[in-house]
């Protein structure tokens, strides 16, 4: 957002007609607030609140740059709210177990439900790597992810599962958006960086599932009872 102010204001202006003034009002709330938002998120200060912020510029990037309507960027963006909300939902448990003892059913089952739709959101980056080809690679890349994707969103061996998904996406990831590989003057540069950052943050999403579990909407819940 710093290093492009002028092409980031140039498009919202051309594109809504809101003038200089807005359009460059926009870029810089966007630029702090992503800023400031996750500088509060790695400080594990007022994770809930900003993961809040981060969630809202989300939603406020997909209307103003056209996303809804492109599919391939829109479940990106849905994946990445999917990871905001696998972090929103660790805050509350973290909140939760500083006050032990203290009835917290609403709380629990709250939790539980944010990270169910947190997977099944993170899980739907995957459809946007998945190439549908007749060729041996395609087939074996579409069943693998698939059936990983599955088990993630189901909540069945999730932290095995998830793990591998990382490795899966990193992979891809590096593969399929090199940007460092493209001359700085080309557009796809820009396309691909996007398309790289946003993914590792997804594979941050993903992290909070090996690290903390599916929750209590899942199959591996279901097996301790």
């Amino acid at each position: 957002m710093y290093v492009q102010w002028s092409d980031q204001r140039d498009y919202m202006n051309s594109s809504w007609g809101v003038g200089y003034l807005l359009a460059s009002l926009f870029v810089f709330f966007n630029l702090v607030g992503q800023l400031g938002g996750s500088l509060l998120v790695l400080l594990r200060l007022r994770v809930k609140e900003a993961c809040f912020l981060l969630c809202f510029i989300v939603l406020l990037q997909t209307l103003a740059y056209s996303i809804l309507w492109d599919l391939h960027f829109l479940m990106r963006n849905l994946s990445l709210s999917g990871a905001l909300l696998l972090l929103l939902a660790e805050a509350n448990q973290t909140k939760h177990s500083l006050l032990a003892g203290v009835p917290s059913l609403g709380q629990d089952t709250q939790k539980n439900w944010m990270q169910l739709i947190g997977r099944v959101l993170v899980a739907g980056m995957f459809l946007t790597v998945v190439r549908l080809e007749v060729a041996l690679l395609s087939i074996i890349q579409t069943v693998v992810a698939g059936t990983l994707m599955t088990c993630v969103v189901l909540g069945f061996k999730s932290k095995l599962t998830s793990l591998l998904l990382v490795l899966w996406l990193f992979v891809l990831n590096l593969y399929f958006n090199c940007f460092w590989t493209i001359p700085a003057y080309k557009p796809m540069r820009d396309f691909l960086k996007y398309d790289f950052f946003q993914t590792t943050s997804v594979i941050g999403g993903l992290l909070m599932v090996v690290s903390y579990g599916p929750g209590g909407v899942s199959f591996d819940e279901k097996k301790k009872w």
